[in-house]
């Protein structure tokens, strides 16, 4: 090989690994960038959410506290109101109560005033003593002391807590559950365990993936977007999900 063909391959060879390193930073430029959009989308999402819970609770359901008031002063000021009447007014009166406990649920679920007053601790609190009384299970909370974490990661465990217990209400016929918020090792750590049937996670990751189910993948999804990650391991009587953040 003469110097001029050596000089001409290791131009060519020059050229190649500079254009390797521009495809590699627009690669990942236009990583941040999905990031940071699909972060944008997830913080509209969260203010939507919590937007459509102020107005069930201080619209509709302020409503229905009034039509429910309203109807109790008609059947107390009118003592000779037809029986049939009444009946009709009474029933009419249960099913604004009926109503109304509905609409404050739906409102917490979609966004609990106690996350945004009091923080990530109250929340998971409220929202394993609320699963659990519905599903008659009980579901022991343990979180250790942790530094301040920044909203929307605490909107995000939030998250995964509520999927993740949802679904051994619904789902796990267990007969008791476990929820644990812990640091470790610059990490904050978020762990669901119950003594459940189990279920094939290969399986339950391919109908999520398909779109029959959106439970497992909206996980995957909002760890990832918050640089975490996520692990689900169950078999009968052990299942757990483990969902992990870094810290700094």
């Amino acid at each position: 090989m003469t110097a001029k063909t050596s000089a001409e391959a290791a131009q060519a060879l020059a050229s190649l690994r500079a254009q390797y390193r521009q495809l590699l930073e627009r690669l990942e430029n236009n990583e941040h960038e999905f990031v940071r959009l699909a972060r944008s989308v997830y913080r509209v999402q969260e203010d939507e959410r919590r937007r459509l819970a102020r107005d069930l609770h201080d619209g509709i359901g302020q409503n229905l506290t009034a039509l429910k008031h309203q109807l109790g002063l008609l059947v107390a000021s009118s003592p000779t109101l037809d029986p049939l009447d009444r009946e009709r007014v009474e029933r009419a009166i249960a099913l604004c109560a009926t109503t109304l406990d509905e609409t404050r649920e739906m409102s917490r679920l979609l966004r609990p005033q106690v996350l945004d007053d009091l923080g990530l601790e109250p929340a998971l609190r409220w929202l394993a003593r609320t699963l659990g009384e519905s599903g008659d299970l009980p579901i022991e909370v343990q979180i250790e002391a942790l530094p301040e974490l920044p909203t929307e990661l605490q909107s995000v465990l939030f998250r995964i807590a509520q999927e993740a217990l949802g679904n051994v209400v619904r789902h796990a016929s267990a007969s008791q559950a476990l929820l644990c918020l812990l640091p470790r090792l610059g990490w904050v750590r978020l762990v669901v365990w119950d003594d459940g049937v189990g279920f094939d996670v290969s399986e339950a990751d391919a109908r999520s993936s398909s779109g029959v189910c959106s439970g497992l993948s909206g996980m995957r999804e909002r760890t990832r977007l918050f640089g975490g990650r996520v692990a689900v391991e169950s078999r009968a009587g052990d299942t757990r999900v483990v969902a992990q953040f870094p810290l700094a």
